[in-house]
């Protein structure tokens, strides 16, 4: 049924007078022109954006890296509006232009954007904090502020209640922010590779009551924000995130969109993990359980799964299981993620040690092979002892082939999929006809255990 639903509806845009865009969302994916399902797989670019001076190190070497040797689709590019408006009404034209270079870079490298205004404990007038400008909030609720361990408890801080609080009511400050992301969107719109925006990382709720919040004023704000952005770039894709009290297991409340073109952008992490306690193998079911949910509600919004973040520190005890589990729950739900994210650091996070020397046993669970685009729906994918499998239900009236992507270190590869036609000219392998059948089964070999 789904797949009869896609054909309908790329039949519909073939037939009006104007091109089908080049994303849209239809039957649970994200959607090139063709109408293959299309599953991102990348990094968010990257942590230090966060702050002064707003850019982190990647030059375009290190974006076309991303491409050609990890086999990545996408970035989650982070920005801030205290980087883009410093000061009241004052937009700084210089960073914009930086940041567009970098969508340049992606461009050239075929890496698909999308844009994350992120935010943590509200913005950086609170210590640790990134985000909103200091001039959006009152100084006395920075004096007040007392950091805490872990970072996020900083949420519960009445300070940071206040300052969240005033965000989501005061008029003047979202007429501001609406219009710093139409200045951004307004930059980047005509660079055809940025096909989304995430209006806001990791909403919280301030001091209002967690059941309600999603409904009365993150959706809302939402669609204020969708409206703003579509006004200056039409065709870009809305990844809305839920709360972030669904990082702690709270099931989103937020309610079906009317607007279209909606991809569901959760954040995926263990909650031991995230406070530095050893990985537990026995967490595999939780994780999996997690995307599966994640998936229902993406269905019941009418959206497409795209996971924004997961990941953890190289120094946790068992990130490689970690890793690997996550990349299994996403393969099970027929989700895309970005990994947090592409920066240096010596045991953190990022996938580069402090000297920009690969981690290497993270980097190989990362950038496993995956499928890119798929003509099709249901699709699913799995990764065992060295081999991808994927799964998917075959569209035929799309002409365009299924891509799946196979970085250099796992190749040379070997293609079973019956009776299909295939080749494999890099970057990866080419389904040119599907087997014939209601499922596919596409089972790549690779040399890596």
């Amino acid at each position: 049924m789904r797949a009869l639903l896609v054909a309908a509806v790329v039949l519909a845009l073939s037939c009006s007078s104007s091109p089908p865009p080049p994303y849209y969302v239809a039957s649970g994916f994200l959607r090139d022109s063709d109408g293959r399902a299309v599953i991102l797989h990348g990094a968010n670019v990257s942590g230090k954006n966060k702050w002064a001076p707003y850019l982190d190190f990647q030059q375009e070497p290190d974006i076309d890296r991303m491409a050609t040797e990890w086999g990545m689709n996408g970035i989650r590019l982070v920005t801030v509006w205290a980087a883009i408006e410093p000061e009241r009404g004052t937009f700084d034209d210089a960073y914009l232009s930086a940041l567009e270079q970098r969508v340049a870079w992606a461009e050239n490298a075929g890496i698909l954007v999308v844009v994350d205004m992120h935010q943590d404990l509200y913005g950086e007038g609170f210590a640790g904090g990134d985000g909103a400008p200091k001039w959006t909030c009152d100084q006395s609720h920075y004096d007040a502020f007392v950091p805490t361990t872990p970072w996020f408890f900083g949420y519960l801080d009445p300070n940071v209640e206040a300052c969240v609080d005033a965000f989501y009511t005061d008029e003047s400050l979202l007429t501001e922010f609406t219009a710093a992301w139409q200045k951004l969107a307004a930059k980047l719109a005509p660079h055809k590779n940025v096909i989304g925006f995430d209006p806001l990382n990791e909403p919280n709720w301030g001091s209002m009551a967690i059941n309600g919040f999603e409904e009365a004023e993150l959706a809302p704000f939402y669609e204020r924000v969708v409206a703003a952005v579509r006004a200056v770039a039409p065709e870009w894709v809305a990844f809305i995130e839920p709360s972030s009290s669904r990082n702690l297991g709270y099931p989103t409340q937020l309610p079906k969109p009317d607007y279209p073109n909606v991809m569901y952008a959760p954040h995926s992490y263990d909650n031991n993990a995230e406070q530095g306690l050893p990985f537990d193998p026995n967490d595999r079911a939780a994780i999996l359980a997690n995307a599966a949910a994640l998936r229902s509600e993406a269905d019941a919004l009418g959206a497409g799964l795209w996971i924004g973040e997961y990941g953890g520190p190289s120094s946790l005890s068992g990130i490689d299981d970690y890793l690997a589990d996550e990349w299994d729950a996403f393969g099970q739900a027929g989700a895309g993620a970005t990994y947090w994210d592409y920066s240096e650091g010596d045991g953190s996070y990022g996938l580069l040690n402090a000297d920009g020397s690969e981690k290497t046993d993270m980097i190989a669970i990362v950038t496993r092979p995956y499928p890119q685009r798929v003509a099709g729906d249901a699709v699913q994918y799995a990764w065992n002892a060295g081999a991808l499998t994927v799964t998917y239900t075959p569209n035929r009236t799309i002409s365009a082939p299924t891509l799946i992507a196979v970085p250099p270190a796992f190749r040379p590869a070997t293609v079973s999929c019956g009776d299909c036609t295939f080749d494999t000219e890099e970057p990866g392998v080419r389904i040119l006809t599907p087997p014939s059948g209601d499922t596919a089964t596409i089972t790549i070999q690779t040399p890596q255990p």
